[in-house]
């Protein structure tokens, strides 16, 4: 398992900030996201959903339908009893990545996108905010209480 990945697993946002880091400043361009602002997200939401299933036993869900809204990214783990639910944000400048990031934790929290996972029996599941802007961006994490 590549280090990015066992550090989405593990829950270590600044170990994931660091490999993302890395990622981005040798693969893309900041004309990958030449979009309008609304449309951004899509961008970076597909490249997460491809490094994510570079991990074959991991099912990866794009864009579902749970709890009260569609969740960006959820995550089932070969772990039984782990899950990973995820949500992307574009941020207009770099100021407004810690903004962000909160932000998709907190639409996590509110509209429920764990049920699922709970509903598998799924316990120990880690939520992401994670926002871009451009090349950078930033990873939040919390474990569900």
């Amino acid at each position: 398992m590549s280090e990015l990945l066992c550090s989405f697993l593990s829950g270590d946002a600044e170990g994931v900030e660091r490999r993302l880091n890395i990622i981005l400043n040798q693969s893309i361009s900041i004309l990958d996201t030449k979009a309008k602002d609304r449309e951004k997200e899509n961008f970076y939401h597909g490249l997460l959903v491809g490094l994510l299933k570079s991990e074959e036993n991991w099912l990866v869900l794009s864009n579902r339908e749970f709890g009260d809204g569609y969740a960006d990214i959820i995550i089932e783990p070969d772990d039984l009893d782990k899950g990973m639910v995820i949500e992307v944000k574009y941020a207009q400048s770099f100021d407004d990545l810690d903004k962000r990031s909160e932000e998709a934790l907190s639409q996590i929290k509110d509209k429920r996108y764990i049920e699922r996972l709970y509903e598998d029996g799924r316990r120990d599941i880690l939520l992401y905010g994670i926002s871009f802007n451009r090349k950078r961006y930033k990873v939040k994490c919390e474990k569900n209480k």
